[in-house]
């Protein structure tokens, strides 16, 4: 039994499918703000920006804010800052994200380090074997997230994380992770809503990367069996989520029990 301070909501798959709401998404919102507990929004979403990404669920019924979003963008955009200043970088993403990268010189030509954004049509052939070039000439690069895939309406999609391992493999260099699953976007939304870790739900349909990974952090996981869920990666795995929902919808009585 815990006192619970803030509810960290991963987005696809938990609240929309390809951008259309999941059924009780918006009241399950409602009901987390209505019992005066604290929330934020953690996304490996980088197809849009933080702005865009509220506007798409204001427009799904939703009742969110822009400051209340973390994204991979922000988070990575942070990280160049303090790792990697007034570096040139090369960026390979599908989608226009440079809202959320404020400062950051795009140089395609003459990189520093290489940032990977979601997988999409841009990480063909040429792409990942010059990032390969580039890695093995001891430029670095971070992804801005980890994760394997993304689910859409039309079935499942392979996402950043797939590529990691063999670009790392073939450029001899270890990839800095800065997205969900490493620890970095759980704990900074933690300290947005003002939570403790192990007062601080995060729900997720990615069991690896959003949920197992938050409780290794010391949230506390609750994975829905929407989005990308599968009944038999749940069954394979080593560990196990903390609570398993049907969908969002049955979150505030989740709640009321916790």
């Amino acid at each position: 039994m815990v006192a619970v301070e803030g509810v960290l909501f991963d987005i696809d798959g938990v609240l929309v499918t390809s951008w259309q709401p999941i059924a009780g998404a918006a009241e399950a919102l409602a009901a987390v703000r209505e019992r005066g507990i604290a929330r934020a929004f953690l996304t490996n979403t980088t197809s849009r920006t933080r702005a865009e990404i509220a506007a798409a669920l204001r427009d799904c019924g939703m009742a969110v804010d822009a400051d209340e979003i973390v994204t991979a963008a922000a988070l990575t955009a942070e990280h160049l800052r303090s790792e990697h200043p007034g570096e040139r970088c090369l960026l390979i993403n599908h989608g226009d994200i440079a809202g959320d990268m404020t400062d950051i010189e795009f140089d395609a030509d003459r990189p520093e380090v290489v940032v990977l954004g979601g997988a999409g049509p841009e990480f063909d052939h040429a792409a990942l074997s010059r990032v390969v070039d580039l890695m093995l000439d001891g430029v670095p690069v971070v992804a801005m997230q980890g994760g394997l895939t993304w689910a859409t309406a039309e079935g499942i999609r392979i996402d950043t994380g797939a590529y990691l391992p063999g670009l790392e493999a073939a450029g001899n260099a270890r990839i800095t992770v800065v997205g969900k699953p490493s620890p970095t976007g759980f704990l900074t939304a933690a300290g947005l809503m003002g939570s403790r870790p192990e007062r601080t739900v995060m729900i997720g349909d990615d069991l690896q990367n959003d949920v197992l990974a938050a409780q290794r952090a010391g949230f506390v996981g609750v994975l829905v069996r929407t989005g990308k869920f599968r009944q038999s990666v749940l069954e394979a795995a080593e560990a196990a989520p903390g609570h398993v929902l049907d969908s969002v919808a049955d979150l505030p009585g989740l709640l009321a029990e916790l």
